[in-house]
């Protein structure tokens, strides 16, 4: 056997996000590098680790033994990593965030300088829906969540770091149509294009248009906001999107803002944890750093 570290994170992060794709962009390599090194670590077995059906991934028995001790391995390597640090009486250990979708255009801000500061420090970023975020939480498999909406259960504690405002949006042509949403002119309209059950997003757009009086609607549904962005560029539909992820098109033509009553939506992007959870001390590290300096972070970046 010859494989490395290095083929031993890929697959274990392939296995866990059961794409090529997913996996690339959390590792953050190109889809090609990352479909290299997995054929390269298949080469080392003669019995398969993954089935390709359908254009979707699914991890053999072999594959799931194969990436348990890859696992394993990956912690020892992290171990080794943590004492050297701690000899050097530094800051060590791994944080472990899940965030709502939008939430990648939020959170890299304030972990920069947090990261430059404790280079001792790991991060392991979930990127996923609202519901499986909440989720992730409740099972104590993170220290923090990041969401943008409102909090449903007393369980959790949060830090309010930024406003995050949600806009009617269409191309500038779909947009220039001014739809009505009229319960008896929708059936003409193009389309509300919707996230999946369980993104906040979705959640906070049919709460809208049910005060609105819109309840039937012909939809579409995708499974993530950069998907929407380009139905919508396409000129498939329109919908309310967070303004934070779409700034750059609409500054660039490819979006135009609808104005409606009651838009934008105005909610709060808020670090979570539970309550009940002790905070490692890279966990409370990290929760001092965002209280001293967010009002910086928010003044240089999201002014």
């Amino acid at each position: 056997m010859n494989y490395t570290l290095n083929q031993l994170q890929i697959f274990v992060k392939v296995v866990q996000t059961s794409s090529i794709t997913k996996a690339a962009e959390e590792l953050n390599l190109t889809q090609p590098a990352v479909s290299i090194q997995i054929k390269n670590f298949q080469a080392q077995f003669e019995i398969p680790l993954l089935e390709i059906i359908g254009k979707k991934i699914y991890v053999t028995d072999f594959g799931k033994e194969i990436a348990a001790s890859a696992e394993g391995i990956l912690e020892q390597v992290y171990a080794i990593n943590y004492k050297t640090m701690a000899f050097k009486d530094q800051l060590i250990g791994r944080l472990k965030v899940s965030i709502v979708s939008t939430g990648k255009y939020v959170l890299p801000y304030y972990l920069s300088d947090f990261l430059k500061a404790n280079p001792g420090v790991e991060i392991s970023i979930d990127v996923t829906n609202r519901g499986k975020v909440i989720e992730s939480l409740e099972q104590n498999e993170v220290d923090f969540s990041l969401v943008s909406d409102q909090l449903e259960s007393t369980q959790f504690d949060f830090i309010d770091i930024l406003k995050n405002e949600l806009v009617l949006v269409g191309n500038t042509e779909t947009a220039a149509m001014n739809p009505s949403f009229d319960y008896n002119t929708f059936k003409h309209e193009l389309p509300l294009i919707f996230r999946e059950s369980g993104s906040g997003t979705r959640k906070i757009m049919e709460s809208y248009l049910k005060k609105q009086g819109v309840s039937s609607l012909k939809r579409i549904e995708l499974m993530s906001n950069e998907a929407v962005k380009q139905a919508v560029m396409a000129g498939l539909g329109y919908s309310i999107m967070p303004l934070i992820g779409i700034k750059r098109e609409i500054k660039d033509g490819y979006l135009a803002i609808i104005p409606r009553e009651g838009l934008p939506i105005t909610t709060d992007w808020k670090l979570i944890w539970h309550k009940e959870k002790k905070p490692s001390p890279v966990a409370k590290a990290f929760m001092n750093f965002v209280l001293e300096n967010n009002e910086r972070i928010k003044q240089s970046f999201f002014n």
